[in-house]
């Protein structure tokens, strides 16, 4: 069968002025290799807001994915205005679909929306294109006569070490391999996802899988030593949710890809390190950790179910210089409860670490689709969500590049928000005047 997959731009949230790439589609790149595996025949699509019609006909498949809530819309028009002949099995996942699959089927119309982890899913649909009879599929959402019904959970891949490595040959290089993105160097890198979910509560994260899954150690080699040959590259970023999570896992990633010279990044919470396991990532070519810090605050810290201190980010900070890792800080501002004390707390903090710090990417806080704080309004304060009077429809607004809207609280304390937040982003611009530029290495990087 003739298969296409589509889905819209997401650029770098770091650099979203700038219109930067981020990193490719990986849901919709395994899809493409599970598909190709058993014999079909797959394009890949992408879309943008503006740029969203497309022609498929010709195509016994068309398979939509939404990575947020915030392409909810992109994806939408892309189904209702682009051109199909026949009666192509129309499908949509992701993300969102996952939190709302109920009302993703009755609004953007598909046959079917996955729920779930995606591959085996996704292969089944295939094999049951011609038939529709979707009923015994595991992990779905479809229509029976005119209610929305869900089937049975799809149990998760016993090791993801037996799907392929993801589809990159169907998207131009120029969208895979990438400079200027990994620390203090220009090398040229691409992205891997060694693990799938994570397991902490966080209550501003929209973690789709709490259960985390690991690649072996020989599974990652394999994709790195591919994109070496194919790519010619020299580094790479971990784009996992949270990479360092289980230790040994780590250690065995680590010591089968140490002897390929190659440099590496991941993202990694405070209290998943310590100085052996950052020393062994060191040797294995790893050049940056990314801490998500969030807040210097202990009752925000508190409050958003984040389980770390002041001191566990000050520890997991000197470890990594320690060993000669550079460290990035990820920070949120304006989670519910963030006052000009709680503000001045993080900044403090922040001045504190500045010396041993080399990047800090600043998002103001916006409650996503799926997390808990959306989905307990009353017990935040929040405004405007979907579930509330007055709701508009516009899941475009739920997206983290400078967002500026008025999320929680009374106008009083909105306004403390606003002045904490420029007074916060001031700081961050002062200490790296050029964040957004290439650091100063960190010592033996």
């Amino acid at each position: 069968m003739r298969v296409a997959v589509v889905y819209p731009e997401v650029l770098d949230l770091a650099r979203f002025k700038e219109s930067r790439k981020e990193f490719p589609p990986f849901g919709v790149l395994y899809l493409a290799a599970v598909a190709e595996a058993h014999g079909h025949e797959v394009e890949v699509a992408k879309v943008s807001d503006g740029d969203c019609v497309r022609d498929f006909t010709g195509f016994d498949v068309v398979a939509f994915t939404i990575p947020s809530s915030a392409t909810y819309g992109v994806i939408r028009d892309c189904r209702r205005a682009s051109r199909y002949d026949g009666d192509p099995l129309i499908l949509v996942g992701g993300v969102h679909p996952n939190f709302y699959p109920e009302q993703t089927l009755l609004d953007i119309e598909p046959h079917v929306v996955g729920i779930g982890e995606g591959e085996e899913t996704f292969l089944d649909l295939l094999a049951h294109a011609r038939s529709r009879r979707f009923e015994d599929i595991p992990g779905i959402c479809c229509l029976r006569g005119r209610e929305a019904v869900r089937t049975r959970p799809r149990a998760l891949l016993t090791s993801i070490d037996t799907l392929p490595l993801p589809a990159r040959h169907l998207l131009p290089a120029e969208d895979l391999v990438m400079n200027d993105r990994l620390s203090a160097t220009d090398l040229r890198m691409a992205h891997v996802m060694f693990s799938r979910g994570c397991p902490f509560p966080c209550r501003f994260c929209a973690a789709a899988q709490t259960r985390i899954q690991y690649r072996s150690g020989a599974s990652a080699r394999r994709e790195l030593v591919d994109m070496i040959e194919r790519y010619g590259i020299e580094g790479f970023a971990i784009v996992d949710d949270n990479f360092i999570v289980n230790k040994r896992r780590v250690r065995d990633i680590c010591a089968s890809i140490t002897d390929l010279g190659l440099k590496w990044s991941a993202l990694s919470r405070v209290d998943t390190v310590d100085e052996e396991l950052l020393a062994d990532m060191a040797a294995s070519g790893c050049l940056e950790v990314k801490y998500g810090m969030e807040s210097g605050s202990p009752r925000i810290l508190k409050a958003m179910r984040k389980n770390i201190t002041a001191d566990r980010i000050r520890r997991a900070v000197r470890w990594a210089r320690n060993s000669g890792i550079n460290v990035k800080l990820f920070l949120i501002h304006g989670f519910p409860g963030e006052d000009r004390h709680t503000t001045r707390e993080t900044m403090d903090l922040l001045a504190e670490l500045a010396p041993h710090i080399d990047r800090v990417s600043l998002f103001r806080f916006v409650p996503l689709p799926g997390t808990y704080v959306y989905d307990h309004p009353e017990e935040f304060g929040l405004r405007g969500t979907s579930g509330q009077p007055g709701w508009d429809g516009d899941w475009s607004k739920y997206h983290i590049h400078h967002n500026h809207r008025h999320w929680w609280g009374t106008d009083e304390q909105f306004s403390h928000v606003q002045a904490g937040y420029a007074e916060l982003a001031a700081m961050v611009d002062e200490l790296w005047p050029d964040r957004h530029q290439l650091p100063s290495p960190a010592p033996g990087a």
